[in-house]
């Protein structure tokens, strides 16, 4: 997904809409929300209080638990 990283801005809207969908629903954690929008997790935080969406801070299942620890060992 391509992003303006001045900014912060994602470019893609339908996979940002998805992205946040997915997020209100459970269905993923922050840092996989930042990584499908290609943001970095504050920059997720802060898109999705704009939004109107309550941040879950903190993996609530060990499946979210294991996508955070995914997403953290494959940062560069």
């Amino acid at each position: 997904m391509d992003t303006d990283r001045q900014s912060g801005a994602v470019k893609d809207k339908e996979q940002l809409a998805t992205t946040i969908g997915l997020y209100v629903l459970g269905e993923i954690s922050l840092g996989k929300a930042a990584e499908r929008t290609g943001v970095t997790r504050w920059e997720i935080e802060e898109i999705l209080q704009e939004a109107g969406v309550e941040l879950r801070l903190g993996p609530q299942s060990m499946d979210e638990f294991e996508d955070e620890v995914d997403v953290a060992l494959n940062l560069e």
